[in-house]
């Protein structure tokens, strides 16, 4: 059966697409996500909500998922493999679907000792290709166990890759395995070279899959240097730190601002879109895509 997600109509019409982020907050506030998302209406094709994101207690990302589509925004419904077995991820694609929630973006997850809760015990009964495997059978009819489903759910499957590591071959093997278990689409970690970008989409254009460029909002060079030194796959050019610290502080989010639509530019033409992290800027996600004339 078809998708109605407007991202794959997006993606398959070849215009370029935009995706943003809102990670759900500490809490029952339901008005929490709705402002943030509240920034993103008619200006992104789809949004990401995370999933307990750097391995936090937050709201679920299924019921955030439901307020912004509420909202008239599309969810991309962010799921990590960390904190459930098979049965309740099943369980959880399901009831998704059940309410017309069809882009899902498989992800391994954070260790919980990247977390605040360290003694909380890893699942990892999947990774994001077994998850991948699971949306698929899924969508065929069945469980994983092989039961016939009553109601089959579509989805509109996607994962992640990080075209910044070094070295970038067993990123692309994943990728492949990936696509292989069902992924029709890609977001990347924060990619802040385009030309790295520009030649990691050469390497893996035989996939003939959609790849949307990740930007993580720049706020400070000291953010830039934390990120180098701290977050597998991704590389902030010193040229790019630089910049930023010689910008007043009080002038930093114009130049995240900048930083970012430029970055959009550049990449146009070697990707057909890009998902921009506001990491709590959300406000300023409409600059940049308008800035970057998206």
């Amino acid at each position: 059966m078809k998708t109605t997600s407007n991202l794959e109509k997006v993606l398959a019409a070849g215009h370029f697409a935009a995706t943003g982020e809102v990670g759900p907050p500490r809490g029952t506030d339901a008005e929490a996500v709705r402002k943030k998302a509240g920034h993103l209406v008619g200006k992104v094709d789809a949004v990401n909500i995370t999933d307990n994101q750097t391995a936090m207690v937050r709201m679920s990302s299924w019921a955030a998922s439901l307020i912004v589509k509420q909202m008239g925004l599309e969810p991309n419904y962010q799921m990590v493999c960390r904190d459930r077995n098979r049965l309740a991820l099943q369980a959880d694609l399901l009831g998704a679907a059940m309410w017309g929630i069809e882009n899902v973006l498989c992800l391994t997850g954070d260790h919980v000792l990247l977390g605040d809760h360290k003694d909380a015990k890893s699942v990892f009964d999947l990774d994001s290709v077994t998850l991948l495997k699971a949306v698929s059978t899924l969508m065929s009819g069945k469980d994983m166990a092989g039961n016939e489903l009553k109601g089959t759910p579509t989805f509109f499957p996607g994962a992640v890759v990080a075209p910044a590591s070094d070295p970038v071959e067993p990123q692309i093997i994943k990728m492949k395995k990936k696509v292989d278990a069902g992924a029709k689409f890609f977001q990347t970690q924060a990619v802040y070279d385009p030309k790295q970008m520009d030649d990691f989409m050469k390497k893996v254009q035989h996939m003939n899959v959609p790849v949307l460029a990740g930007i993580v909002m720049l706020k400070s060079p000291k953010m830039a240097v934390f990120m180098n030194e701290n977050v597998a796959g991704v590389h902030v050019p010193q040229a790019l730190i630089d910049e930023m610290a010689a910008v007043d502080k009080k002038d930093m989010k114009k130049k995240a601002v900048e930083i970012a639509a430029r970055l959009v530019r550049q990449m146009k033409d070697c990707c057909p879109g890009v998902h921009i992290m506001p990491q709590g800027w959300d406000a300023l996600v409409p600059s940049v895509l308008d800035a970057a004339g998206v």
